[in-house]
């Protein structure tokens, strides 16, 4: 594999601000003090200015800005680019002093390796910095208008920063002096050993993409996947986290996740509820043909329940009762709310078969004797 090759910059002659200084020497300071005493007091002066215009900088003109943008759509992007804008100021600052520090005479291809190295990479911070003002500002309105693809925007950016980073580690690279050509040809012979080496990561990683582009649940939501069930507390590259009920987290590969039946309880637009209640065969027909009827009329009336589908019938004869079917459902999906509409059902059914006079049948058989039958086995039981 090819290792990174440095590129010796050859110097360059003197630039127009050593020159103003040796102008300003020899104009206003001849003889006072010698060529190099007088860089280094320039160096010292750019110094301090530039760490001067660096605090007004983030102090007024920025605090202005701010006050100015206050109205403005995107709030975020100054607060983002005044790190950068002060860091470039200051650097440029640094630039100007080493630049006529007589120090540095003996390794100016250094100096200038170094100079576009970190011009380099403060241009890319401010230009990330920017780019994460802007989908952060993205994000505050998709979430504000609800919009589906708020969920996975910090997915999104994440996978953007990734590749923004290995970018900028190359523009670096390259700045500095090295071949990255060279660097990235040598990669190849080992970029396919790699690539069988990290398939499994490479395929969450697409599986990932997967769930980005399919949507078929999002951060927040309640989903079951390969018999777990919990809420979605995170999309990564790799994997998706899950919140279970029992308050532990499961860690899930997103290839699995792409290839997975996924019921996502969330999209339920009502919660079903059927249930099956038994009654006595001793229960007048006229009684419990108007009970019926009243939990009819409870659930017709009851604002929990969703007036779509509500059935209430004498739905079988089976052996040991009648068997009366209940079936409707919660108008709001969410469970809290689900699980409190079925007691206030189920107390008001409860009620309305009481207010009839209909008897509820028990799972145990139980036997009834008229009172004479009921004598003679008293008789006979011993002691």
């Amino acid at each position: 594999m090819s290792a990174l090759i440095p590129v010796q910059v050859p110097p360059v002659p003197p630039g127009p601000l050593l020159r103003l200084v040796g102008w300003l020497q020899a104009r206003f300071f001849p003889g006072a003090m010698d060529d190099s005493t007088a860089r280094w007091i320039a160096a010292l002066f750019i110094l301090l200015v530039t760490f001067a215009l660096g605090r007004f900088l983030t102090g007024v003109v920025f605090k202005r800005l701010k006050k100015l943008a206050a109205k403005a759509n995107n709030q975020l992007m100054l607060p983002a680019l005044e790190p950068p804008a002060a860091t470039l100021l200051i650097l440029c600052g640094i630039i100007a002093a080493l630049s006529i520090i007589p120090l540095w005479e003996e390794v100016p291809h250094m100096v200038r390796l170094g100079e576009q190295g970190a011009l380099s990479a403060v241009v890319l911070w401010g230009v990330a910095c920017a780019g994460g003002a802007v989908i952060d500002h993205f994000a505050v309105g998709a979430r504000a208008r609800r919009l589906q693809i708020a969920a996975f925007i910090p997915l999104i950016k994440r996978t953007m920063a990734s590749f923004f980073v290995v970018f900028s580690v190359l523009v670096v690279l390259e700045s500095l002096g090295f071949e990255v050509k060279t660097f990235l040809t040598g990669l190849g012979i080992g970029g396919l050993a790699f690539a069988l080496a990290a398939q499994d990561t490479i395929a969450n990683m697409f599986g990932s993409f997967v769930v980005v582009m399919d949507q078929p649940f999002y951060v927040g939501d309640y989903i079951r996947i390969l018999g777990h069930e919990g809420t979605v507390e995170e999309i990564g590259l790799r994997s998706t986290r899950l919140r279970t009920a029992q308050r532990t987290q499961v860690v899930i590969p997103n290839k699995t996740v792409a290839a997975e039946v996924i019921n996502n309880f969330t999209k339920m637009p009502q919660r079903r509820v059927d249930s099956t209640l038994g009654l006595t065969y001793d229960n007048p027909t006229d009684r419990v043909q108007l009970a019926l009827a009243d939990v009819r009329a409870l659930l017709r009336s009851d604002p929990g329940v969703d007036q779509g589908l509500v059935v209430v019938s004498l739905a079988d004869l089976g052996d040991a009762s009648m068997r009366v079917q209940i079936l409707y459902f919660t108008a709001d999906p969410d469970w809290e709310t689900h699980m409190a509409v079925r007691e206030r059902v189920n107390l008001a059914v409860l009620k309305a078969l009481a207010a009839r006079g209909v008897t509820l049948a028990y799972p145990n058989p139980v036997i009834r004797l008229d009172a004479s039958a009921a004598q003679q086995l008293s008789t006979k039981a011993p002691g």
